[in-house]
């Protein structure tokens, strides 16, 4: 089969690109081995925020359902049912795309695609081999947990985040390797629904790559529901035991676990995919792309997690991918990685965009610095929700806003209408000037800006 484009993975990359190629005129197929959706729909985004929701209602009614006047006698917690509704949420978008597919007149090949040469891909299939020929070809083959193999991962004991999606028995004991955002949003989850939680972590503070004052809040707020937490801590051996393990640390201690999930990062799919008859550079285990999603050769792009992108999110794959089509058809597009939001689906949640108040110091930018705390917001209060800050980076010359780190309620919602902003070199007056309704969370957002002047109302 001849195609103008082809695309290599269906993940949030993957499939965005295919729509938006066919949206464009071209003739298009989207190859993927697994389900349609990548790791985020499937092992990722999706599925832990569903649990999360779920985690977070059993967790509010059994500390505070009293304080909201709401008594409930003998409350059991049914892991396996909200397993069920995960799945699901899963397989309701997962047939949304396969929908999607059909009206905008995207191919699916259903196989494992390897690449032959820059124009044609053998694709395995469950009925045979097919040849696929294509002007273009997008790879997008996404990422992997990364596992050790002296971690001695085998899907029971020692788990990564895909299993840790499915257990139908909450474990007692669980150790997570890692305080990243996946360790934490994890540690999150079990410990919301009662689990003794430990996280280790070899750096010096958990969410190392956020501004100080998310981690901050992050570590706290996991404190607080008891999570135990070893940081500047490395993982020597794991013990497997008949029921369980035990993982030895660098510091001398000794952790008894139920299970263990190895959270320690994530690695690109390049091997086995047939890089090697294409002959593209790399950049540190990634296939190296400029601004265009352009790899060493004119017809061939790169995407997402397989991409030496600054940003392993799935939006920032999305946006690449139509960057990368629309290149394609001739459009002459870059991708802009200035405003990206970063969101860690924590409690309280995290988001921040553009640049932190350390980077600016880095860079020798004179700002100004606002924080309007959730503690001041009607709407936080009448939520039970008062944890976390709304902070405002601006650059000082010119009163631009070029940053903005939020830990609260919904602040990955929140995070949107600043992004705009940084993205288009928008001013701290002109969100002072936007009347925010009352009472909701976004005014936190105003009420920050208005600190930048010393004038904020509720504080």
């Amino acid at each position: 089969m001849e195609y103008q484009v082809a695309v290599l993975g269906g993940g949030p990359g993957g499939y965005v690109a295919g729509i938006r190629a066919a949206q464009l005129g071209m003739k298009v197929c989207v190859i993927e081995k697994g389900k349609l959706g990548g790791t985020c729909l499937n092992v990722g985004c999706i599925p832990t925020k569903a649990l999360l929701a779920s985690a977070e209602i059993y967790h509010t009614l059994v500390l505070s359902g009293s304080h909201h006047g709401i008594v409930l006698d003998n409350m059991a917690l049914d892991m396996a049912a909200m397993v069920r509704r995960k799945d699901t949420v899963v397989k309701q978008l997962a047939g949304g795309i396969g929908y999607l597919f059909k009206k905008n007149g995207v191919t699916l090949i259903k196989g494992k695609g390897n690449l032959l040469s820059s124009k044609e891909i053998k694709v395995k299939t469950q009925e045979g081999i097919q040849y696929i020929t294509a002007d273009n070809i997008i790879i997008a083959t996404g990422s992997v947990p990364l596992l050790p193999e002296a971690f001695g991962y085998d899907g029971e004991i020692v788990c990564s985040s895909d299993e840790a999606l499915s257990w139908q028995q909450l474990p007692e004991k669980l150790v997570i390797i890692g305080g990243g955002v996946i360790g934490c949003e994890f540690a999150t989850l079990y410990s919301s629904l009662g689990c003794d939680v430990t996280v280790v972590e070899l750096l010096p503070s958990l969410l190392s790559n956020l501004d100080e004052d998310l981690a901050k809040a992050a570590t706290s707020s996991l404190q607080k529901r008891g999570v135990n937490i070893y940081t500047g801590v490395s993982v020597q051996t794991i013990e497997k035991q008949l029921s369980g393990a035990v993982v030895n640390l660098s510091n001398g201690e000794a952790l008894k676990a139920d299970r263990v999930l190895v959270a320690i990062g994530r690695k690109p799919v390049v091997e086995n995919i047939g890089l090697e008859y294409l002959g593209l550079n790399m950049d540190k285990g990634r296939i190296a792309v400029n601004g265009r999603m352009e790899t060493g050769l004119s017809n061939v792009y790169a995407i997402g997690d397989v991409c030496n992108s600054p940003f392993d999110l799935a939006h920032t794959a999305s946006r690449e991918g139509i960057v990368a089509v629309e290149n394609i058809a001739g459009k002459d597009s870059t991708m802009d990685y200035s405003a990206i939001p970063n969101c860690v689906f924590t409690q309280p949640e995290l988001a921040t965009v553009g640049l932190t108040a350390k980077e600016v110091k880095q860079r020798d930018i004179n700002v100004k610095i606002s924080v309007f705390k959730f503690s001041a917001l009607g709407k936080a209060l009448a939520m039970g929700q008062p944890e976390g800050f709304i902070k405002l980076v601006v650059d000082a010359s010119n009163d631009r806003l070029i940053g903005a780190q939020m830990a609260g309620p919904h602040v990955t919602d929140i995070i949107a209408q600043t992004a705009v902003l940084v993205r288009n070199k928008g001013t701290v007056d002109q969100l002072i000037a936007t009347v925010h309704a009352h009472p909701t969370l976004a005014e936190g957002v105003w009420e920050a800006a208005e600190g930048i002047y010393g004038r904020t109302i509720h504080s």
